[in-house]
């Protein structure tokens, strides 16, 4: 398998650092609100990636973690009037509760920072002592980035370009405009814990260099996360991890970044109105729709969330469910039902080993249901159709789609919505305006959906 390594900028075999495991690290979220579809679609992502690996026989240890101790829970425990820890907690279980619902695997580990207080103190101490590290007279610590010369190698960055702009307010503690928190001295009203410097609680960054080390080692094989997260947070992780082992060839080998998430072309923002949270979006559209519009995409490329993409992603998910289900003829001929040359395990092994290209394994099991439907309408052998639907079964699981065709609240608001349209096609047709009709028509057919006249009136069905 060969993958995009952003601290390379080159596409790298993965050769795991133990022969037959690999390591991977994702960072989570910081559960100061509810997850949206850009948290959902970015676990997906590495959802696909950890399935893989085990359907090819690797030994996966996942971790992902969860931030419960921060600025911005603080300031919203605040806000409502609640302890930070009892309002991450309640986010952390509605978010796993929707990682159930998204079929999402639960990693191996899901560490926490209020659990791993003395694992970072740790490690914030073995940066001091090693000089990458300073204690300020008020009990903060800072990480003295002037002392990694690599330092910016993540997002190919230097430190004078990086130093353009960052403020640096008169009577700060620190040596340097970038130097960052390590430990944060107690204030009132935060949640703080007893250190060598004093009450205080970790800064930001410190969390994830010191659990991934704790659960995968000083050297693991690949650190995920959003595109967003390359700076300065995974800069400074990699800064910490090697600073803490005073050994630059410790850490990740290989970056993994997903991008990012629009809605209808605009970034997602909370000032704009338009984020999209994961019990919005499980409201309207199904887990497999969801999953299906993920992996169309290229993991590193940004997607565009659109109603009319949603739609053409429940409508495939429902021709990949219908032939994968659909009932074999028992008095079938004996006649072979080979797949055609690009629908087998290979093409799908070769897809995925080519840096996790999801929209091209799709194809794949497209490319198989068109010929398993071909298959049972030419009555072909049944014992060969049926393996050939177990195949197209198998492979799904492999991408986490699980292929349940009707029974939820997002698809019945598809299927209420094509009807909608097809009475405003009838009404439009009844009123000579034969041009709103032929773009509903237009519309649908681009939706996958077939419009079929008859006496009785307009039917329709998905594209097979």
């Amino acid at each position: 398998m060969r993958l995009q390594n952003t601290l390379t900028g080159e596409v790298e075999d993965l050769v795991p650092v133990v022969p037959g495991t690999v390591g991977i690290y994702v960072c989570g979220v910081t559960p100061y609100d509810s997850a949206h579809v850009g948290h959902a679609m970015s676990l997906i992502v590495y959802d696909v990636l950890v399935r893989y690996l085990r359907w090819r026989g690797m030994q996966v240890t996942f971790v992902s973690n969860y931030t419960d101790v921060d600025d911005k829970l603080i300031d919203r425990g605040a806000q409502m009037g609640i302890d930070p820890l009892e309002l991450a907690n309640r986010n952390i279980a509605q978010w796993e509760a929707e990682q159930e619902r998204l079929g999402l695997l639960k990693p191996d580990v899901r560490p926490r920072v209020s659990t791993e207080i003395d694992n970072i103190i740790a490690m914030t101490a073995e940066i001091v002592a090693n000089g990458f590290g300073y204690v300020t007279p008020s009990g903060d610590v800072y990480f003295r980035v002037r002392a990694k010369d690599d330092y910016g190698k993540l997002s190919h960055r230097n430190i004078e370009d990086l130093r353009t702009g960052t403020r640096f307010e008169p009577g700060d503690e620190k040596e340097f405009p970038l130097d960052f928190a390590l430990w944060k001295s107690a204030k009132p009203g935060e949640p703080a814990w007893e250190s060598p410097w004093g009450k205080g609680r970790p800064g930001w960054h410190i969390e994830c260099s010191a659990m991934s080390r704790r659960y995968l080692g000083t050297r693991f094989d690949i650190h995920g996360g959003g595109l967003d997260l390359i700076f300065p947070h995974h800069e400074n992780e990699i800064a910490q991890a090697e600073a803490a082992a005073n050994d630059e060839h410790v850490f990740a080998r290989l970056w993994m970044h997903n991008g990012m998430v629009q809605r209808d072309g605009e970034k997602m923002s909370k000032s704009i109105g338009n984020v999209v949270s994961v019990e919005e979006a499980l409201s309207r559209w199904s887990p497999d729709a969801i999953r299906l519009y993920v992996l169309s995409s290229h993991y590193r490329s940004q997607t565009n969330l659109t109603d009319e993409a949603m739609a053409a992603a429940g409508a495939g998910v429902e021709r990949l469910a219908r032939a994968a289900t659909r009932e074999v003829p028992d008095d079938a001929r004996s006649g072979r039902a080979e797949p055609p040359e690009g629908a087998r395990d290979s093409d799908f092994i070769e897809a995925l080993d080519d840096d996790l290209d999801t929209s091209h394994a799709l194809a794949v099991l497209f490319r198989l249901a068109t010929e398993i439907n071909r298959a049972i309408d030419a009555k072909r052998n049944a014992d060969d159709v049926r393996a050939m639907q177990a195949t197209l079964g198998e492979l799904a699981g492999v991408l986490g789609l699980s292929l349940e065709q009707g029974g939820d609240d997002g698809e019945r608001a598809d299927a209420a919505e094509i009807e909608a349209l097809l009475v405003e096609r009838t009404e439009a047709r009844a009123a000579r305006d034969f041009k709103r009709a032929d773009e509903i028509r237009a519309e649908l057919d681009a939706r996958g959906i077939v419009i079929e006249d008859t006496p009785q009136g307009a039917r329709w069905s998905v594209k097979r």
